[in-house]
């Protein structure tokens, strides 16, 4: 008996074996019915079985080996619509394929019982049945990944639109209790911490809003228009000293400073590399931002004095979620790093088609620099 022949003979045996292992895969499992459970798993054995039977030639078995098979609409469409249904019953990524390695476990284990010789004809059939499978288990886990991408995407925008407003409240509240006549000084000290600590979650948020677009496979869209990078700089400034009141920044301009750029982007840039410079480096020496123009770039140098940062460090200082050992004087403004800022800052710079890198030594401090080029590559 070939595969296909026993797949079609076998149907009620091989679905409740697929039955008996789906409702192990808790806790999605224990709140679905039989028929929810089976899903569309009748229908995949079926577009298999079609699959097996049909004439291959070498090099349409290379062709599907690569993902590209034209005539796989049918299996493909039953494979899509099992993934999204097992992502709305909530089901895990590694539940979805255990399901299908089970079932190709059940099969041949049930098939090659009945098999008296292993011969060619039945090699080549388990070959082919091994294809069919792997191939809607590809079409299946893609699904799945797009949906859960969607629902993180989806999460990630909501949970960034929800915080905005309340942080902007607290923003209001902070400043209006700084003010002379509102009340005590330890009521404007309140006022103080809570400008500090609303800033601190604002850029949290807004690092972990792109990193999930970046994450997720979006792009980071760069509107183009002509700005002052020296204005830029200036303003990233301001709004990292609404936090930090009592750091020192020197700000140094020269040559051009006016080139198609997105400024919102750059602003983010700039204030995740400023917020770095103040987390990190000495408490009581100032951060330098240096800004100058050339012919073909304007490069922003931020420097700050304080601990070394180590050469295996640097190799991996702008990679999402690390971050660097501090000193116990720099403890208190450790915590409110998320590890995404300085790769936030590589992300949009290599958007607008600049390099950012960063050095540390005794002798010159830790600067980062950024490179942004005036005249933007064609895509």
């Amino acid at each position: 008996m070939t595969l296909s022949q026993f797949l079609k003979s076998h149907m009620k045996e091989i679905l409740d074996g697929w039955d008996t292992f789906a409702q192990t895969l808790t806790p999605a499992a224990s709140k679905m019915s039989t028929k929810a459970i089976r899903d569309h798993a009748e229908q995949l054995l079926i577009t298999v079985a079609e699959d097996i039977n049909k004439k291959q030639s070498d090099q349409q078995q290379q062709e599907k080996s690569k993902g590209k098979k034209p005539d796989a609409s049918k299996s493909k469409n039953v494979a899509r619509i099992h993934g999204t249904q097992r992502h709305y019953s909530g089901f895990t990524l590694i539940q979805v394929v255990a399901e299908f390695r089970a079932l190709r476990a059940n099969v041949l284990r049930l098939w090659l019982q009945e098999i008296k010789n292993i011969n060619d004809e039945v090699s080549y059939d388990m070959i082919r049945f091994n294809e069919a499978i792997d191939e809607v288990v590809a079409q299946s886990v893609e699904t799945f990944s797009e949906r859960t991408s969607r629902t993180q995407d989806t999460f990630l925008a909501i949970l960034g639109h929800d915080l905005r407003s309340p942080l902007s409240v607290m923003a209001v509240a902070g400043h209006y209790l700084t003010k002379v006549g509102v009340g005590s000084e330890a009521t404007q000290q309140t006022g103080f911490r809570i400008i500090r600590t609303t800033a601190s979650m604002t850029s949290m948020v807004n690092d972990l809003l792109e990193y999930g677009r970046v994450q997720l496979g979006g792009e980071l869209l760069i509107k183009r228009h002509l700005i002052n990078i020296g204005r830029i700089c200036q303003e990233a400034i301001e709004e990292v000293k609404v936090a930090h009141p009592e750091k020192e920044f020197i700000l140094e301009l020269s040559g051009e400073l006016v080139g198609p750029f997105d400024g919102n982007r750059l602003m983010q840039v700039f204030s995740n590399l400023l917020n770095n410079a103040v987390q990190y480096g000495a408490p009581s020496k100032p951060i330098k931002v240096k800004v100058k123009g050339e012919t073909e770039f304007i490069t922003v140098e931020v420097c700050n004095e304080g601990p070394v940062i180590p050469s295996k460090s640097l190799e991996a200082i702008f990679n999402p979620l690390v971050q660097l050992s501090v000193s116990g004087e720099q403890k208190r403004s450790f915590s409110s790093s998320a590890g995404l800022g300085l790769f936030i800052a590589r992300e949009m710079t290599v958007a607008h088609g600049g390099e950012i890198s960063a050095i540390s030594s005794k002798k010159t401090g830790t600067i980062f620099t950024v490179c942004l080029p005036l005249h933007a590559k064609k895509q």
